[in-house]
């Protein structure tokens, strides 16, 4: 057993307010994503429209605020016209991004609907690929002009009277990318993303608009792809965008379980790209980050097995693709990953974990009559988006260090705090793989604690996932010893990570 780590969140330092958009998601046409995933006509529990019952009640479980739709790689192919109209009308398309067959069976309507019974603001992404400034602004006045245009009156002849009301707008996506359907140098992309901007703007001056950022932190562009798309956006976007995938180095265990921090420095670099520019909104106020696709995602084993596989065969419909099964390092790893954000809530806006069911994602089915489980990962996710709100405390942490190859000494326990009200929650991750750790954590004066953890179970290893046969990783109570000094006092197991939540009493 280590030392004891001791923890003090000083109530009085609070900082930004967490964005709920925080706790978004993100559904493309890819894989099982849409079909088989969240629209399945032949499953006993498919509503009138073909969408799973079991799953809209998992993704209410979820507690997502946001949904990106409907790409990704998708869009920059996409012709939106395709997913409107009567449905046996609507064209079948070869989708090139993921050698796949689109059927178009779910379209804007279909999906908007959708995503209101979830309980979820629809993030739109237009195509910038293929298509541009006229295209994207033919969807948003399709989408939210309130009649008496062309577009307008279509959309009402399609069965929605009123306007659907997107706010939030993706300007194409992973532009940077040479494997994106339309790829562009960062001039091309600035310039094009701009002129797309002042248009939406023209139609809808009340539309939030979201810049392609890095594909990740280690394109040789990144950085310089920044300075030059927020120079050319800058007072007509309000966000721009960061993508972060993570995966297990088997030399290195330790650096994935430290994943929290390599997204920390990227934040960090872009939030001082965006200063460096000076890039504000429209209004003035400093671009927002937009962490739009995140997660933990096996993409060796894409790249180097399953896509080679895939992209030489014929063209499926809804075929399995990067159907990661996630492990109790992986779910630690994700909790991890929502710490980071509730941290950086001073720049980043929003985030979308990618995806939401069966690609990489915290929700998994079968079709026909299968089941709907819970991967590991779902569990730090809703357990965070249902606490973490008001404002961000970040904790002091006096404990043990852990060495990694790829990012130098780490914190063995990782924190952040959140006050709201009279209620406090706590968030930790403990990276030792091997020892669990005695915490001290002075909250000052409270009651009504308590505390979950995500940890490995019973007769299970640091490797154990959920499957349709059942769900062993879940979170379960973790006893907590409240002192007469007022010091909670528990015991992290190691490889863990853990909600706290407890009523203040001063």
């Amino acid at each position: 057993m280590t030392s004891p780590t001791r923890i003090v969140v000083d109530r009085t330092a609070v900082g930004a307010d967490v964005p709920r958009r925080l706790f978004g998601s993100f559904v493309e046409h890819m894989g099982r994503c849409v079909y088989d995933g969240i629209h399945s006509p032949a499953h006993d529990t498919a509503d009138a429209q073909g969408f799973r019952a079991d799953v809209l009640e998992l993704v209410r479980e979820l507690g997502a605020t946001v949904v990106r739709y409907p790409g990704g790689n998708f869009v920059s192919g996409y012709r939106w016209e395709d997913g409107v109209g009567p449905r046996e009308e609507r064209p079948v398309r070869l989708d090139a991004a993921w050698h796949s067959t689109e059927t178009n069976q779910v379209g804007l309507h279909e999906f908007a609907e959708w995503a209101d019974a979830a309980g979820l603001e629809v993030m739109e992404a237009v195509n910038l690929g293929t298509r541009g400034v006229a295209e994207a602004a033919d969807l948003l006045e399709y989408a939210n002009h309130p009649s008496g245009t062309a577009l307008s009156d279509r959309r009402r002849n399609n069965g929605r009277e009123d306007p659907f009301g997107i706010r939030l707008w993706c300007l194409g996506n992973e532009m940077d990318g040479p494997w994106q359907i339309g790829h562009k140098t960062a001039d091309e992309y600035g310039r094009l993303s701009a002129e797309t901007a002042r248009m939406m703007r023209f139609i809808d001056p009340t539309v939030e608009l979201v810049a392609a950022g890095s594909s990740n932190h280690e394109m040789p562009t990144f950085g310089e792809w920044e300075r030059t798309v927020l120079r050319h956006t800058a007072g007509l976007i309000d966000h721009i965008s960061v993508h972060a995938y993570y995966e297990e180095d088997p030399s290195d265990p330790a650096g994935f379980l430290a994943s929290g921090v390599a997204l920390d420095r990227y934040i960090g670099e872009v939030a001082d790209i965006i200063d460096e520019v000076g890039a504000t909104t429209p209004d003035g106020r400093p671009i927002g980050i937009s962490v739009d696709e995140w997660n933990v995602w096996n993409q060796t084993r894409w790249n180097e097995v399953d896509k080679p596989r895939v992209f030489t065969g014929d063209w499926p419909i809804a075929p399995r693709l990067i159907e990661d099964d996630y492990t109790v390092t992986d779910a630690v790893v994700v909790g991890s990953l929502l710490i980071t954000l509730i941290r950086r809530s001073d720049r980043v806006s929003m985030a979308n974990l990618a995806q939401l069911v069966n690609v990489i994602a915290p929700i998994r089915t079968e079709p026909d009559g299968g089941a709907a489980w819970r991967q590991t990962t779902f569990h730090p996710f809703a357990l965070t988006a249902k606490a973490a709100s008001g404002r961000v405390v970040v904790p002091r942490v006096d404990g043990a260090t852990i060495d990694t190859p790829r990012l130098g000494p780490v914190d063995a326990v990782d924190a952040v705090a959140t006050v709201d009200g009279d209620t406090v929650s706590v968030f930790l991750a403990h990276r030792d793989l091997d020892a669990p750790t005695p915490v001290e954590l002075d909250l000052g004066s409270v009651a009504d604690v308590e505390a979950v953890v995500i940890t490995i179970p019973e007769g299970g290893d640091r490797h154990t996932t959920n499957s349709a046969d059942g769900e062993p990783v879940a979170p379960v109570d973790l006893p907590v010893e409240v002192g007469d000094d007022g010091i909670l006092r528990f015991l992290l197991p190691a490889l863990a990570w853990v909600r706290l939540t407890a009523r203040l009493t001063d």
